[in-house]
């Protein structure tokens, strides 16, 4: 028969054991239910994180540490800043994965790398020397390296950014938490259609990029679901991620009055081709880019926002699984991976 709980009156931090008398049960159930909820009955989990709740008690995570063994630290690598304007969303990525850590008692740790080799040697470093439990990669692509080492390896890790396989979610190697470009995309491309006319071009990296591609899948799907016969073959224009060189490679095509709007794989591009759209006496052309950086804002572009707060979330709860701790989980079909769908903002 359960023990009702009872009313505890703390005016200093509170306690393991304040939490115990409060629920009516063992320092050692309140413990199980803090570090592995999932055996304890629902009924006395509930009645233990009410307890929790009301008493404010936080678990001192130091001694968590020593117990446990374990660091409840997250390493993520930090891009060398490289200038541009889409990198703010990697920034805005850590900040979040960051502050959602700490809410579930974790923490985060950057490290630099300049490439995949020195980002292995710098996350085997790390973990031999227990100062981390679990990584996130960002910036995925085919036979990427890093995924395999840390499988072959057992660490917990999860990707921001698809494994790029033939079958990620029906056969996922890892587990993968990514913005739906081709939906973002789509989006894009089809309010353009309905406010800019049918002639939607798209403006994206060179062939090859796995993320380009992704997103100039949805504008050709968007194009596609469209067509109403139109004879207009589609414009594709391609340059690296570069102002100065997007607005040279746009600059032609935006002078001719054969395209009613331009879809962006990126802002940088959307910026240097409104650039081009502006000196070429164009400056209402609809342009619309891709991350919704504060260079678009100020120019009063369309874009398309990836939403990283909602894709740390996502990586988060694809670490933990529903536990309070980091442990090593195979990658199950339907349950490996959260995919984030953008939203387009119009300006």
């Amino acid at each position: 028969m359960p023990r009702a709980s009872r009313e505890v009156r703390v005016n200093r931090s509170a306690t393991i054991e304040d939490v115990a008398r409060a629920a009516g049960v063992s320092r050692q159930t309140v413990s199980n239910v803090i570090n592995s909820p999932q055996i304890v009955r629902e009924e006395t989990r509930a009645r233990v994180t009410d307890a929790i709740s009301r008493l404010n008690y936080a678990p001192h995570a130091s001694a968590r540490r020593l117990r446990t063994r374990r660091s409840s630290t997250i390493g993520i690598h930090l891009d060398p800043y490289a200038g541009g304007i889409s990198g703010v969303v990697l920034d805005r990525f850590v900040h979040a994965l960051t502050e959602q850590a700490g809410e579930r008692g974790l923490r985060v740790m950057l490290y630099a790398a300049r490439t995949p080799d020195e980002e292995i040697r710098r996350m085997g470093d790390l973990r031999e020397g227990g100062e981390i439990d679990a990584v996130v990669i960002t910036g995925t692509f085919p036979g990427d390296p890093r995924a395999e080492w840390l499988l072959a390896r057992g660490v917990p890790f999860v990707s921001f950014g698809r494994p790029w396989g033939r079958d990620d979610v029906g056969a996922p190697t890892h587990h993968w938490v990514d913005v739906d470009g081709a939906a973002g995309t789509a989006q894009a491309t089809t309010h353009a259609l309905a406010t800019a006319g049918a002639r939607v071009a798209f403006f994206g990296w060179p062939a090859g990029s796995a993320t380009g591609d992704d997103r100039e899948s949805g504008w050709r799907r968007a194009l596609a679901a469209a067509d109403a016969g139109s004879t207009w073959a589609p414009v594709r224009l391609t340059s690296e991620e570069n102002v100065a060189r997007a607005r040279d490679i746009a600059a032609p095509v935006v002078a001719r009055d054969d395209i009613d709007a331009l879809v962006c794989v990126s802002d940088s591009l959307a910026v240097g081709a409104h650039l081009a759209a502006v000196a070429a006496g164009r400056p209402r052309l609809p342009i619309v880019g891709f991350d919704n950086t504060p260079a678009v804002e100020a120019l009063g572009l369309s874009s398309v926002e990836q939403l990283p707060e909602e894709v740390a979330v996502g990586a988060l709860d694809l670490l933990l699984g529903g536990a309070s701790s980091i442990d090593p989980r195979d990658a199950e079909p339907g349950r490996a991976h959260v995919l984030v769908e953008p939203r387009l903002v119009v300006r």
